[in-house]
């Protein structure tokens, strides 16, 4: 089994992790999985092209990295130079952005910001100082070229060394696959928002309801959501009715495998590398102490439980003290699936997994109607100056701050879950300035068009959001969906306004839940061209992108 902090890999091993990666290294015995290969050093060279893979007994080729997918883990030093030469051996452009990683514009590769993506036979050479250290990913940012299996991990060794102990170290790199065309995915949804949801309420749930909460109480809920016109089961746009989860490129039968003897300190790096998934992740029976949040590090908390959305990283560090094999249980947020794998003392033990949480269902908080009464609803006047249209559906009337919360579906489960407001940076924030001024944005759609924007408008509508070098500015969000969204700003680090102070973390990825306002700070000392997106893929290609230019 490959370990990262040793940093030694055979010969012999990585032959076999090459030869499982020949067929996407998605097939493999239970008794020999295998993590992704191992790239180290400052020098390295990657051929972007087709890989046959068989996910789930049917053949299909991917997208992969030097004939696998998940490409191979990159290992990288704090203060190192690194180059890379990307080769395009696929017949489209392509691209790879390094996520959560601060480079210079021209090479964070986003195709139309500051560069011109790799056309088919040609080869780009990204080159930049690595400022940091932590855990973070890598993926396309061409077309649908993610969902097709173009992603890998990324860890980054501190100069200094680490500040936390621990024996061990793994990557859990989660993800989720479909044998459909992701413009078949794009289609169905244009053509039915719902299409992949096979949850609905139905007689019997109706049934339930009553004798629960009352018949009253229960018919007006359904006429409100009628009147919406919209889903409490709809959570996820994409599930488990399409998607099979994977753990390292591998599904649940294979059984991926991290070894430990008993009470050693052992660290799992948990990556969410899906396009389309927000995975709810617990080991039953041992607690995980969260030591790092997209690659920064915090104060250590102990949970049972955490959420990690669309593009975020977390490392845990964990100390099993038995003899006995665990579960690594990843759950997607609505529950219609997951994938599991087994932190156990010797290959070829399995843990028992354990059964799904109930299914959860949107509320009117999630709504953005707070905890209001259904009978005060009408004439109420929706906050700011965003107003239901042709692209937005909805507008949160009274949006709260949700920091508090772990989660829809994740309350009164009896377990401790990580939430946002727990998360505290080990170091004061390097720039102590307030910000000189606040931009505040929707997160708007309509489900029943299947658009997707801010304030209302697509990226091909907005104008660029302007910062001026060095400036303090605060951005604050209002989700106006009833869908969460991981948003992603590129090339400069967002200070998660929770109430820790000047001990705001810094994260490169920030949930925004239904119905919340939150606010981030950000000092714009990276000149150039930046993305801003939702890193759900179908928000960010049907129109929830910006541009935000530091000049």
């Amino acid at each position: 089994m490959t370990a990262v902090s040793g940093l030694k890999i055979g010969r012999r091993m990585l032959v076999q992790g090459a030869a499982a990666a020949s067929v996407g290294g998605l097939v493999r015995p239970a008794s020999a999985a295998i993590t992704p290969p191992l790239l180290s050093g400052t020098e390295f060279a990657l051929e972007i092209g087709p890989v046959p893979v068989n996910v789930t007994g049917r053949p299909r080729i991917a997208i992969g990295i030097n004939g696998m997918t998940p490409a191979p883990i990159l290992r990288w030093r704090e203060g190192d130079t690194v180059s890379v030469a990307v080769t395009n051996r696929l017949r489209e452009p392509t691209s790879i952005h390094w996520h959560g990683i601060r480079v210079p514009s021209p090479m964070d590769g986003v195709p139309g910001f500051s560069f011109a993506g790799i056309a088919p036979g040609e080869t780009f050479v990204y080159r930049f100082p690595v400022q940091q250290s932590g855990t973070y990913w890598y993926h396309s940012h061409s077309g649908f070229q993610e969902q097709t299996g173009l992603y890998g991990a990324i860890v980054v060794e501190p100069k200094a060394g680490y500040r936390y102990r621990f024996d061990r170290d793994y990557i859990v790199l989660l993800s989720d696959w479909t044998d459909e065309k992701p413009e078949t995915i794009v289609s169905n949804l244009k053509f039915q928002s719902d299409y992949y949801n096979r949850g609905q309420r139905t007689v019997g749930t109706f049934i339930e309801d009553t004798r629960r909460q009352g018949l009253s109480a229960t018919v007006t809920d359904r006429l409100e959501w009628g009147r919406m016109r919209m889903s409490p089961t709809d959570i996820l746009d994409v599930n488990g009715s399409t998607y099979t989860y994977l753990m390292n490129g591998q599904r649940t039968s294979v059984n991926w495998t991290a070894l430990f003897r008993p009470n050693e300190r052992v660290r799992l790096r948990f990556i969410n590398a899906s396009s389309m998934s927000i995975f709810d992740v617990r080991i039953p029976g041992l607690p995980m102490t969260i030591v790092q949040a997209d690659g920064n590090e915090i104060e250590p908390v102990t949970v049972d439980e955490f959420r990690i959305g669309t593009a975020e990283t977390y490392d845990a560090i964990v100390t099993p003290d038995a003899d006995r094999a665990f579960a690594i249980f990843a759950q997607v947020e609505d529950r219609s699936g997951f994938v599991s794998g087994t932190l156990a003392p010797r290959i070829g033990m399995v843990a028992p997994v354990p059964p799904m949480d109930n299914r959860p269902l949107r509320t009117m908080a999630d709504m953005g109607m707070g905890a209001m009464d259904h009978g005060t609803m009408s004439g109420m006047e929706p906050s700011g100056d965003v107003k239901p249209g042709v692209s937005v559906d909805n507008v949160a009337m009274m949006p709260v701050g949700r920091l508090n919360e772990p989660g829809g579906g994740l309350e009164g489960n009896g377990r401790r879950v990580l939430a946002y407001a727990d998360l505290r940076a080990t170091t004061p924030g390097t720039d102590k300035r307030p910000p000189g001024r606040e931009i505040v944005l929707h997160l708007t759609g309509n489900m029943q068009r299947y658009i997707w924007g801010f304030d209302g408008k697509s990226f091909s509508e907005a104008e660029p959001i302007l910062l001026k070098r060095n400036e303090r500015v605060r951005f604050t969000l209002i989700n106006d969906t009833m869908m969460e969204h991981p948003m992603h700003l590129h090339g400069l680090w967002s200070e998660l306004d929770n109430g820790q102070g000047d001990h705001r973390p810094y994260k490169h990825t920030i949930i925004v839940k239904p119905g919340e306002s939150l606010s981030f700070l950000v000092t714009a000392d990276e000149p150039g061209r930046w993305a801003f997106h939702c890193h759900l893929l179908f928000h960010m290609d049907l129109g929830m992108f910006r541009e935000v230019r530091v000049s």
